[in-house]
C-alpha cells in the first residue's frame, strides 16, 4: 500500500504530519481510553477530542509546528501525536516550549514514544532553531518520565500543577529540560 501522506519529517518507523479529518475518530477513541488517559484528570468526550484537534490545527497555522499526527510507516496507521506545544499555565519560564506525546495503547512498549520524541527534538533544534525544550508529567507517570530520561532530558524540578485539584494524586509534576547541543 503506497503512503499518500505528506510527512514534514520522519524517523525510522514513524512519519510526522499535520492533522486531517480522518485522524479525529481514532484520536477520540484514544482520548476515551482510560488507560491512555490514566495520568490526566479524566477521559475526553468525542466533542472535547474534536475541539482539541481544532486547537492543534490552529496552532499549526499560527506557529507552523505543533503536536504532529504520527503514523507508523509500515502500516500507514495513525498511532497518536508527538510534538510541541506551549503550556496553558505559567511555569515561570518565558516561551517555554514543551514536547509531549500520546500513543495508542496497542502501540505501547514498542519504543515509538522514545523514537518519535528523539526525532522531534532533532527537528526542533535543527529546523525550528529552538534553544531549550521542556517536558512535564505527573510524578506518578514514571513511563513518560522514563521517556524523558531516554531522550537525554534532565530533571529541573518538581512542581504543583495549578490546573489539577488539590489532593489529587496527579497534582505533583516533574519538569525536564534539554538544550540544543
Amino acid at each position: 500500500m503506497e503512503n499518500k501522506n505528506t510527512y514534514i519529517f520522519k524517523s525510522e518507523r514513524l512519519g510526522f504530519r499535520e492533522w486531517t479529518e480522518k485522524d479525529e475518530g481514532p484520536f477520540a477513541a484514544m482520548n476515551a481510553n482510560e488507560n491512555v488517559m490514566e495520568y490526566f484528570p479524566r477521559t475526553l468526550s468525542k466533542a472535547e477530542s474534536d475541539n482539541f484537534v481544532t486547537k492543534i490545527k490552529s496552532r499549526f497555522k499560527e506557529f507552523e509546528y505543533g503536536l504532529y499526527a504520527v503514523d507508523e510507516l509500515n502500516t500507514n496507521e495513525f498511532i497518536g501525536f508527538i510534538g510541541f506545544a506551549y503550556p496553558s499555565f505559567d511555569l515561570g519560564i518565558s516561551r517555554l516550549i514543551e514536547i509531549g506525546w500520546r500513543i495508542r495503547e496497542d502501540k505501547w512498549n514498542q519504543g515509538f514514544a522514545t523514537e518519535g520524541a528523539k526525532a522531534c527534538l532533532q527537528f526542533g533544534f535543527d529546523q525550528l532553531n529552538f534553544k531549550d525544550i521542556y517536558s512535564f508529567t505527573s510524578k506518578v507517570n514514571t513511563k513518560s518520565e522514563r521517556v524523558m530520561q531516554k531522550i537525554g532530558m534532565n530533571k529541573v524540578k518538581e512542581f504543583e500543577h495549578p490546573k489539577i485539584e488539590s489532593g489529587s494524586h496527579l497534582k505533583t509534576h516533574v519538569l525536564y529540560k534539554i538544550g540544543n547541543l
